[in-house]
């Protein structure tokens, strides 16, 4: 039980758990959370608050856990989700997985029940340390007042350690109750600074770097490829220097885009079947050979390629076994891989072979997606707002937009039609191809880059998952517009066969149909937003127009042919 009267006449100030809590977070370097309030943790809300700290409420803690994991990663300091206990642990979940699958720094802080009442039933119990061990690399729990400094201090410095992730702490109600003197929180405050983890960096032999350029200098077709491990480690810089100085092509992955601009000579973008099925030697950065890379193995990658993959974790090395494996932050890397070359330079120029093929077949692929994009297909295909997005985005100039984009034609086709010109401007599915995630990202992008515009680009599927957070654009006033293209479900309405039009409830909707033509954009205007609906291209231009000046909140809601796109977008092979 709290003290009923903390601080009597005379004796020292006292502050709760909920005001130390506060103070740690604010001491140690957080200055934005998300979340949604309640029992036991909105007294912790507003004491951080009042101490500095931005507060970004949302509807539900899953869009809230997005938000916070791409915060980590716009800003490469821990994102920070607030939740309540129990069913609110639950449904943070959601956001800390997000970020361990794609390797970003979060802390997910959750209330729980009272210590003495745990396996009694007490009001939304659960063992939450228990419930995150899948989804956390490292959990506390503070059991007492003075353990919450240094509890705060561990996840932090956890988070963003080694290979970033999702991190847990747990805070008892009674623990949030429990009273210090302000000089004693002071001397807890210091020691769990002076406690704090110290970043060990690896350091990478002479011998493993000069293996590696003499790699990339033999080699007959190499490629660079890189991702979003090279963007959360600043590393456009160190990237662009090694592709102009050696002249080879590069290939990012999807979120990887911007690092270098898509429109770079040696992009290999549009030719990335050839780059990767004809590569015999590949500098990887900060991207994992996992499902988006094709597991690094044939039939799309060549039997012989030599594989050189720069990671920051050693177990990721471990289990790749690449030809040679440079444990390390890519940016350091990188700037060693420069400084070795530099000493006996290279350069493949741009009559050798291999740049002139990826050359001639980026220029072939490009000019084949440029004339479908001429043509304006009414009612809307996919890609003619695609185009009409594309020109009006490049027509901001810089600072960039942010662009997040969910859905499965709708995002397969935004990356091979939308341009990223600058870094950390693209937010989508990720590792996990986490569906969800658009609100989340767009209110994250949003308060970590204020200069920027955030555009999303949905389909009308993913805009459903987080939609009533548009009340949240509205209520915090920020510059987002979002995008929904609305073809009526999921991939595009009812695609079943006659032979799956069958049963006692062959009448209701498909499972992939929703309500056609639904009024998406004044589900905005109902909070005091602004809602376009769009048909035909001077309709769209003239919507984006306004709403890029504007840079207020904004949903464009663009009707689609429901059966202009396919089945599962480019996985159909797995549905």
């Amino acid at each position: 039980m709290a003290d009923p009267n903390p601080n009597p006449i005379g004796a020292p100030a006292r502050i709760d758990g909920n005001v130390l809590a506060a103070k740690s977070l604010a001491r140690f370097g957080v200055d934005r959370m998300f979340g949604v309030v309640g029992i036991p943790v909105t007294s912790l809300a507003n004491r951080a608050v009042a101490l500095g700290v931005r507060f970004i409420a949302f509807h539900n803690e899953q869009s809230a856990g997005y938000a916070a994991s791409s915060y980590g990663y716009l800003t490469g300091r821990p994102g920070v989700l607030l939740t309540v206990s129990g069913p609110g642990c639950v449904h943070g979940l959601a956001g800390m997985s997000n970020a361990m699958a794609n390797a970003w720094p979060m802390v997910m802080i959750s209330g729980s029940c009272d210590q003495q009442d745990f396996g009694r039933g007490d009001f939304q119990e659960l063992d939450q340390v228990e419930a995150v061990k899948p989804f956390s690399k490292f959990s506390a729990k503070a059991r007492d007042i003075r353990e919450v400094p240094g509890c705060v201090a561990r996840v932090l410095d956890h988070a963003i350690s080694g290979r970033p992730g999702g991190c847990y702490l747990d805070l008892p109600t009674d623990v949030l109750h429990q009273t210090v003197t302000e000089s004693e929180a002071e001397s807890l405050l210091d020691e769990a600074e002076k406690c704090r983890l110290k970043e060990e960096i690896a350091n990478v032999l002479s011998s493993q770097i000069e293996e590696a350029v003499a790699l990339l200098r033999g080699a007959a077709r190499p490629l660079i490829v890189f991702g979003k491990g090279a963007a959360f480690a600043r590393a456009e810089d160190e990237l662009r220097k090694l592709v102009e100085v050696s002249g080879i092509p590069f290939l990012p992955t999807p979120m990887g885009k911007g690092l270098l601009p898509d429109t770079h000579e040696l992009a290999a973008t549009a030719a990335r079947s050839l780059a990767i099925g004809k590569c015999d030697v590949a500098l990887v950065v900060g991207a994992r050979l996992n499902w988006l890379l094709h597991f690094g193995e044939p039939p799309k990658w060549s039997p012989d390629v030599k594989f050189i993959l720069v990671d920051v974790s050693k177990e990721e090395i471990e289990l790749r076994k690449p030809f040679l494996g440079l444990v390390g932050d890519a940016k350091r890397v990188l700037e060693l891989i420069n400084k070795d070359i530099k000493d006996d330079p290279f350069c493949l120029g741009r009559s050798h072979p291999w740049v002139e093929a990826i050359s001639k077949k980026t220029k072939e692929n490009v000019s084949r997606m440029e004339a479908q994009l001429a043509k304006e297909v009414v009612p809307f295909n996919f890609l003619t707002p695609m185009k009409i997005i594309r020109d009006a985005i490049l027509g901001l100039g810089s600072p960039a937009p942010i662009l997040v984009s969910e859905g499965a034609n709708t995002m397969d086709i935004g990356r091979a039609v939308l341009v990223q010109t600058e870094p950390r401007t693209r937010l989508d599915a990720g590792t996990w191809g986490t569906m969800g995630v658009g609100l989340g990202y767009c209110i994250a992008a949003a308060v970590a880059s204020p200069d920027r515009i955030v555009v999303a680009v949905e389909g009308d599927s993913g805009f459903g998952f987080s939609a009533m957070e548009v009340e949240t654009l509205v209520r915090y006033q920020l510059p987002v517009v979002v995008i929904v293209f609305n073809n009526g479900g999921v991939y595009g309405g009812d695609r079943r066969t006659s032979e799956e039009i069958t049963g006692p409830y062959k009448d209701d909707p498909a499972p992939t149909s929703f309500v056609p033509t639904a009024g998406y954009h004044t589900l905005i205007e109902a909070f005091g937003g602004t809602g376009y609906l769009v048909t035909t291209p001077d309709e769209l231009k003239h919507a984006l127009s306004e709403s890029f000046s504007a840079r207020k909140p904004t949903v464009v809601n663009v009707i689609i042919d429901p059966y202009a796109g396919s089945e599962s977008g480019r996985l159909q092979h797995k549905n």
